[in-house]
Protein backbone atom coordinates (compact mmCIF):
# COMPACT_ATOMS: atom_id res chain seq x y z
CA UNK A 1 0.00 0.00 0.00
CA UNK A 2 1.61 3.28 -0.65
CA UNK A 3 2.65 5.64 1.87
CA UNK A 4 0.14 8.45 1.33
CA UNK A 5 -2.84 5.71 1.41
CA UNK A 6 -1.79 4.14 4.72
CA UNK A 7 -1.06 8.06 6.32
CA UNK A 8 -5.65 7.99 5.85
CA UNK A 9 -5.55 5.43 8.58
CA UNK A 10 -2.84 6.52 10.61
CA UNK A 11 -5.14 8.90 12.91
CA UNK A 12 -8.14 6.86 13.01
CA UNK A 13 -6.51 3.46 13.95
CA UNK A 14 -4.19 5.55 16.52
CA UNK A 15 -7.92 7.18 18.33
CA UNK A 16 -9.50 3.67 18.20
CA UNK A 17 -6.28 2.27 19.89
CA UNK A 18 -6.30 4.84 22.91
CA UNK A 19 -10.00 4.08 23.56
CA UNK A 20 -9.69 0.88 23.56
CA UNK A 21 -7.10 0.99 25.69
CA UNK A 22 -9.05 3.32 27.77
CA UNK A 23 -12.12 1.65 27.80
CA UNK A 24 -10.88 -1.65 28.39
CA UNK A 25 -9.69 -0.41 31.54
CA UNK A 26 -5.93 -0.65 31.01
CA UNK A 27 -5.20 2.48 32.15
CA UNK A 28 -5.31 1.90 35.67
CA UNK A 29 -3.22 -0.10 38.14
CA UNK A 30 -5.41 -3.25 38.00
CA UNK A 31 -7.44 -5.24 35.46
CA UNK A 32 -10.50 -7.22 34.56
CA UNK A 33 -12.17 -7.14 38.10
CA UNK A 34 -9.60 -8.79 40.03
CA UNK A 35 -6.37 -7.25 42.30
CA UNK A 36 -3.96 -7.86 39.68
CA UNK A 37 -1.92 -5.64 37.39
CA UNK A 38 -2.51 -5.68 33.65
CA UNK A 39 0.63 -7.55 32.76
CA UNK A 40 -0.15 -10.47 35.39
CA UNK A 41 -3.74 -10.96 33.95
CA UNK A 42 -2.47 -11.30 30.38
CA UNK A 43 0.33 -13.64 32.27
CA UNK A 44 -2.81 -16.05 33.61
CA UNK A 45 -4.74 -16.16 30.19
CA UNK A 46 -1.31 -16.87 28.10
CA UNK A 47 -0.40 -19.68 30.86
CA UNK A 48 -3.90 -21.07 30.93
CA UNK A 49 -4.62 -21.05 27.53
CA UNK A 50 -1.61 -23.55 27.32
CA UNK A 51 -0.18 -20.77 25.00
CA UNK A 52 3.20 -20.62 26.60
CA UNK A 53 4.95 -22.78 29.05
CA UNK A 54 7.95 -20.72 30.06
CA UNK A 55 9.46 -17.58 31.77
CA UNK A 56 11.22 -17.72 28.24
CA UNK A 57 8.03 -17.74 25.91
CA UNK A 58 6.13 -15.42 28.48
CA UNK A 59 9.00 -12.98 27.69
CA UNK A 60 8.52 -12.71 23.62
CA UNK A 61 4.52 -12.95 23.67
CA UNK A 62 4.47 -10.01 26.15
CA UNK A 63 6.94 -8.28 25.29
CA UNK A 64 8.51 -7.67 28.62
CA UNK A 65 11.78 -7.97 29.87
CA UNK A 66 13.42 -10.87 31.84
CA UNK A 67 13.48 -9.04 34.80
CA UNK A 68 9.78 -8.14 35.27
CA UNK A 69 8.57 -11.38 33.79
CA UNK A 70 11.00 -12.71 36.46
CA UNK A 71 9.42 -10.46 39.58
CA UNK A 72 5.82 -10.77 37.81
CA UNK A 73 5.83 -14.39 38.17
CA UNK A 74 7.60 -14.91 41.38
CA UNK A 75 4.73 -12.56 42.61
CA UNK A 76 1.73 -14.98 41.27
CA UNK A 77 3.31 -18.28 42.93
CA UNK A 78 3.88 -16.47 46.10
CA UNK A 79 0.18 -15.36 46.12
CA UNK A 80 -0.85 -19.13 44.70
CA UNK A 81 -1.87 -18.33 41.38
CA UNK A 82 1.15 -20.37 39.43
CA UNK A 83 3.12 -22.76 40.41
CA UNK A 84 6.23 -24.58 38.55
CA UNK A 85 7.19 -28.34 37.86
CA UNK A 86 9.89 -29.97 35.91
CA UNK A 87 9.64 -30.11 31.87
CA UNK A 88 9.81 -33.67 30.84
CA UNK A 89 13.08 -33.27 28.62
CA UNK A 90 14.86 -31.14 30.83
CA UNK A 91 14.12 -31.38 34.66
CA UNK A 92 15.80 -27.95 34.99
CA UNK A 93 13.53 -26.32 33.07
CA UNK A 94 10.50 -24.87 35.21
CA UNK A 95 6.89 -24.97 33.43
CA UNK A 96 4.11 -23.22 34.53
CA UNK A 97 1.24 -24.34 35.39
CA UNK A 98 -2.28 -22.67 36.91
CA UNK A 99 -3.08 -23.57 40.73
CA UNK A 100 -6.68 -24.25 41.45
CA UNK A 101 -6.94 -20.85 42.56
CA UNK A 102 -5.59 -19.56 39.30
CA UNK A 103 -7.90 -21.14 37.16
CA UNK A 104 -11.04 -19.97 39.56
CA UNK A 105 -9.04 -16.45 39.02
CA UNK A 106 -8.84 -16.94 35.45
CA UNK A 107 -12.37 -18.03 34.88
CA UNK A 108 -13.30 -14.64 36.44
CA UNK A 109 -11.33 -12.57 34.35
CA UNK A 110 -12.56 -14.64 31.17
CA UNK A 111 -16.23 -13.93 32.40
CA UNK A 112 -15.76 -10.22 33.22
CA UNK A 113 -13.89 -9.81 29.64
CA UNK A 114 -16.70 -11.41 27.68
CA UNK A 115 -19.44 -9.23 29.30
CA UNK A 116 -17.49 -6.31 28.13
CA UNK A 117 -17.17 -7.56 24.66
CA UNK A 118 -20.69 -9.35 24.42
CA UNK A 119 -22.50 -6.05 25.66
CA UNK A 120 -20.90 -3.92 22.78
CA UNK A 121 -21.38 -6.55 19.83
CA UNK A 122 -24.98 -6.45 21.61
CA UNK A 123 -25.59 -3.62 19.56
CA UNK A 124 -23.69 -4.40 16.34
CA UNK A 125 -25.20 -6.32 13.18
CA UNK A 126 -23.54 -9.94 13.19
CA UNK A 127 -21.65 -8.39 9.95
CA UNK A 128 -20.03 -5.37 11.35
CA UNK A 129 -19.13 -8.26 14.23
CA UNK A 130 -17.19 -10.28 11.71
CA UNK A 131 -15.25 -7.21 10.07
CA UNK A 132 -14.34 -5.99 13.60
CA UNK A 133 -12.86 -9.32 14.78
CA UNK A 134 -11.17 -9.61 11.46
CA UNK A 135 -9.28 -6.25 11.20
CA UNK A 136 -8.22 -6.29 15.15
CA UNK A 137 -6.35 -10.09 14.70
CA UNK A 138 -5.11 -8.82 11.53
CA UNK A 139 -4.00 -5.12 13.04
CA UNK A 140 -2.30 -6.98 16.38
CA UNK A 141 -0.46 -9.88 13.80
CA UNK A 142 0.81 -6.52 12.19
CA UNK A 143 2.04 -5.40 14.86
CA UNK A 144 3.53 -8.97 16.44
CA UNK A 145 5.38 -8.97 13.40
CA UNK A 146 6.64 -5.63 13.01
CA UNK A 147 8.18 -6.00 16.29
CA UNK A 148 9.45 -9.49 15.63
CA UNK A 149 11.45 -8.13 12.82
CA UNK A 150 9.65 -10.27 10.22
CA UNK A 151 10.11 -8.87 6.63
CA UNK A 152 7.24 -10.67 5.17
CA UNK A 153 4.11 -8.80 4.90
CA UNK A 154 0.75 -9.71 6.18
CA UNK A 155 -0.53 -11.10 3.30
CA UNK A 156 -3.09 -9.24 1.44
CA UNK A 157 -6.38 -11.76 1.11
CA UNK A 158 -9.83 -11.17 0.42
CA UNK A 159 -12.66 -13.43 1.50
CA UNK A 160 -15.79 -14.33 -1.04
CA UNK A 161 -18.28 -16.24 -0.43
CA UNK A 162 -19.83 -18.86 -3.04
CA UNK A 163 -18.87 -21.57 -5.20
CA UNK A 164 -15.62 -20.57 -7.26
CA UNK A 165 -13.51 -23.21 -9.39
CA UNK A 166 -11.65 -24.82 -8.15
CA UNK A 167 -13.35 -25.42 -4.73
CA UNK A 168 -13.11 -28.97 -4.46
CA UNK A 169 -9.90 -29.81 -5.56
CA UNK A 170 -8.39 -26.74 -4.19
CA UNK A 171 -9.83 -27.39 -0.47
CA UNK A 172 -8.82 -31.31 -0.84
CA UNK A 173 -5.23 -30.53 -1.67
CA UNK A 174 -4.98 -27.74 1.67
CA UNK A 175 -6.07 -30.62 3.73
CA UNK A 176 -4.05 -33.16 2.36
CA UNK A 177 -0.71 -30.53 3.01
CA UNK A 178 -1.59 -30.33 6.40
CA UNK A 179 -2.86 -33.91 7.98
CA UNK A 180 -0.86 -36.33 5.63
CA UNK A 181 2.35 -33.90 7.45
CA UNK A 182 0.67 -33.65 10.85
CA UNK A 183 -1.07 -37.03 11.27
CA UNK A 184 -0.14 -39.33 8.36
CA UNK A 185 -3.34 -39.55 6.44
CA UNK A 186 -3.21 -41.00 3.15
CA UNK A 187 -5.61 -41.95 0.79
CA UNK A 188 -8.28 -43.46 2.60
CA UNK A 189 -8.50 -40.02 4.32
CA UNK A 190 -8.46 -38.35 1.00
CA UNK A 191 -10.86 -40.04 -0.69
CA UNK A 192 -13.70 -39.58 2.10
CA UNK A 193 -12.82 -35.72 2.09
CA UNK A 194 -13.18 -35.20 -1.26
CA UNK A 195 -16.41 -37.35 -1.62
CA UNK A 196 -17.77 -34.95 1.15
CA UNK A 197 -16.55 -31.81 -0.44
CA UNK A 198 -18.03 -32.86 -4.19
CA UNK A 199 -21.33 -33.80 -2.01
CA UNK A 200 -21.38 -30.28 -0.27
CA UNK A 201 -20.68 -28.49 -3.61
CA UNK A 202 -23.92 -29.80 -4.97
CA UNK A 203 -26.11 -28.78 -2.94
CA UNK A 204 -23.83 -25.33 -2.27
CA UNK A 205 -27.22 -23.55 -4.06
CA UNK A 206 -29.55 -23.95 -1.37
CA UNK A 207 -30.03 -21.03 0.88
CA UNK A 208 -29.00 -23.40 3.85
CA UNK A 209 -25.62 -24.08 2.55
CA UNK A 210 -22.58 -21.26 1.91
CA UNK A 211 -18.99 -21.62 1.56
CA UNK A 212 -16.34 -19.23 1.79
CA UNK A 213 -12.83 -18.66 -0.11
CA UNK A 214 -9.86 -16.97 1.00
CA UNK A 215 -8.44 -15.42 -1.83
CA UNK A 216 -4.76 -14.28 -2.75
CA UNK A 217 -3.79 -13.22 -6.27
CA UNK A 218 -7.29 -15.35 -6.88
CA UNK A 219 -6.23 -18.10 -5.75
CA UNK A 220 -7.70 -19.88 -2.98
CA UNK A 221 -5.42 -20.31 0.21
CA UNK A 222 -8.34 -20.85 2.60
CA UNK A 223 -11.68 -22.77 2.51
CA UNK A 224 -15.16 -22.71 4.99
CA UNK A 225 -18.11 -24.33 4.75
CA UNK A 226 -21.53 -24.47 6.53
CA UNK A 227 -24.13 -27.11 5.91
CA UNK A 228 -27.44 -26.22 6.98
CA UNK A 229 -28.80 -29.25 5.42
CA UNK A 230 -26.91 -32.76 6.94
CA UNK A 231 -27.70 -32.85 10.71
CA UNK A 232 -31.57 -31.46 10.47
CA UNK A 233 -33.38 -29.79 13.53
CA UNK A 234 -32.18 -26.49 12.77
CA UNK A 235 -28.49 -27.09 13.13
CA UNK A 236 -25.48 -26.40 10.97
CA UNK A 237 -22.46 -28.20 10.61
CA UNK A 238 -18.97 -26.08 9.69
CA UNK A 239 -17.23 -28.16 7.58
CA UNK A 240 -14.12 -28.08 5.31
CA UNK A 241 -12.39 -25.45 7.73
CA UNK A 242 -8.73 -25.54 5.92
CA UNK A 243 -5.87 -22.70 4.86
CA UNK A 244 -2.98 -22.91 2.75
CA UNK A 245 0.30 -23.75 5.47
CA UNK A 246 2.07 -20.73 4.38
CA UNK A 247 -0.72 -18.40 5.91
CA UNK A 248 -0.81 -19.77 9.23
CA UNK A 249 -1.17 -17.52 11.83
CA UNK A 250 -1.53 -14.55 9.77
CA UNK A 251 -5.62 -14.16 10.82
CA UNK A 252 -6.70 -15.23 7.81
CA UNK A 253 -8.49 -18.39 9.69
CA UNK A 254 -10.05 -15.91 11.84
CA UNK A 255 -11.95 -14.59 8.62
CA UNK A 256 -13.05 -17.03 7.51
CA UNK A 257 -14.47 -18.64 10.74
CA UNK A 258 -15.98 -14.90 11.28
CA UNK A 259 -17.57 -15.11 8.19
CA UNK A 260 -19.11 -18.43 8.56
CA UNK A 261 -20.48 -17.65 12.50
CA UNK A 262 -22.31 -14.36 11.26
CA UNK A 263 -23.69 -16.82 8.24
CA UNK A 264 -25.15 -19.23 11.23
CA UNK A 265 -26.53 -16.04 13.11
CA UNK A 266 -28.23 -14.53 10.61
CA UNK A 267 -29.92 -17.42 9.33
CA UNK A 268 -31.13 -18.33 12.64
CA UNK A 269 -29.66 -21.99 13.31
CA UNK A 270 -30.18 -23.06 17.51
CA UNK A 271 -26.77 -24.52 17.26
CA UNK A 272 -23.82 -25.10 14.89
CA UNK A 273 -21.66 -28.50 15.25
CA UNK A 274 -17.88 -29.19 14.31
CA UNK A 275 -15.61 -31.96 14.47
CA UNK A 276 -11.84 -31.86 14.60
CA UNK A 277 -9.08 -34.41 16.25
CA UNK A 278 -7.62 -34.35 19.55
CA UNK A 279 -4.23 -31.81 20.03
CA UNK A 280 -4.73 -29.67 17.25
CA UNK A 281 -4.67 -26.84 20.02
CA UNK A 282 -4.10 -24.01 17.83
CA UNK A 283 -7.76 -24.39 15.99
CA UNK A 284 -9.34 -25.56 19.44
CA UNK A 285 -8.52 -21.88 20.73
CA UNK A 286 -10.12 -20.54 17.45
CA UNK A 287 -13.29 -22.40 17.88
CA UNK A 288 -13.61 -21.41 21.33
CA UNK A 289 -13.04 -17.88 20.57
CA UNK A 290 -15.88 -17.57 18.48
CA UNK A 291 -18.09 -19.54 20.72
CA UNK A 292 -17.78 -23.20 20.57
CA UNK A 293 -17.61 -25.42 23.59
CA UNK A 294 -16.31 -28.96 23.50
CA UNK A 295 -19.22 -31.53 23.48
CA UNK A 296 -17.96 -35.45 23.33
CA UNK A 297 -14.63 -36.72 22.52
CA UNK A 298 -14.55 -40.37 21.31
CA UNK A 299 -12.12 -43.05 19.90
CA UNK A 300 -13.13 -43.61 16.29
CA UNK A 301 -11.73 -45.12 12.94
CA UNK A 302 -13.69 -43.52 10.43
CA UNK A 303 -10.50 -41.94 8.87
CA UNK A 304 -8.75 -44.37 8.34
CA UNK A 305 -6.17 -44.86 11.59
CA UNK A 306 -7.37 -44.53 15.26
CA UNK A 307 -7.80 -40.77 16.43
CA UNK A 308 -9.37 -39.50 19.98
CA UNK A 309 -12.39 -37.06 18.27
CA UNK A 310 -14.18 -33.99 19.23
CA UNK A 311 -17.21 -32.27 18.42
CA UNK A 312 -17.46 -28.73 19.40
CA UNK A 313 -21.18 -26.90 19.69
CA UNK A 314 -21.62 -23.29 19.43
CA UNK A 315 -25.30 -22.75 20.56
CA UNK A 316 -26.97 -19.93 18.58
CA UNK A 317 -26.40 -16.33 19.55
Amino acid sequence: MPIAERRMYLHPIRDASRHLVRELGFMGSTLAGTDLPPSAVHALIEIGDRQVDTAAQLCTVLNLEKSSVSRMLNKLIKAGELATQPGERDAREKILRLTAQGRQTLAGINSYAERQVLNALDILPATVCADIAAGLQTYADALRAHRAGETTPVPETEIASGYRPGFVARTLEMHMQYYSRTVGFGAFFESTVGAALADLAGRLSHPLNETWSALSGGRIVGSVSIDGESLGDNRAHLRAFIIDDSLRGSGVGRKLLNQAVAFCDERGFRETHLWTFKGLDAARHLYESVGFFLAEEQQGEQWGQPMTEQLFIRPQG
